[in-house]
């Protein structure tokens, strides 16, 4: 009972640390930095530091971007014509 009580908890923990090591490692390499990825690579932190490194030390900007609807009808009017 208590082998497979660790066995289940370790699969979602696997999936949340290949999950963010796999974002940051992207992240990394994307950028040239070899540094944060060798370490990023080696340390296995169970996602701590790779959600630090995304966060905090990639420089991406992960702001959203706000999407302005047009107010404008989509088709311009019809002007009847005159025969």
């Amino acid at each position: 009972m208590n082998g497979t009580f660790w066995g289940l908890l370790m699969v979602p923990i696997l999936i949340w640390s290949l999950f963010w090591k796999g974002w940051a490692l992207w992240l990394a390499a994307r950028k040239g930095q070899k540094v944060w990825f060798i370490a990023l690579l080696l340390i296995n932190s169970v996602g701590i530091l790779e959600i630090v490194y995304i966060f905090l030390f990639s420089g991406e900007k992960f702001n959203q971007k706000k999407v302005e609807v047009s107010k404008a009808p989509s088709t311009p009017p019809v002007t009847p014509v005159n025969p």
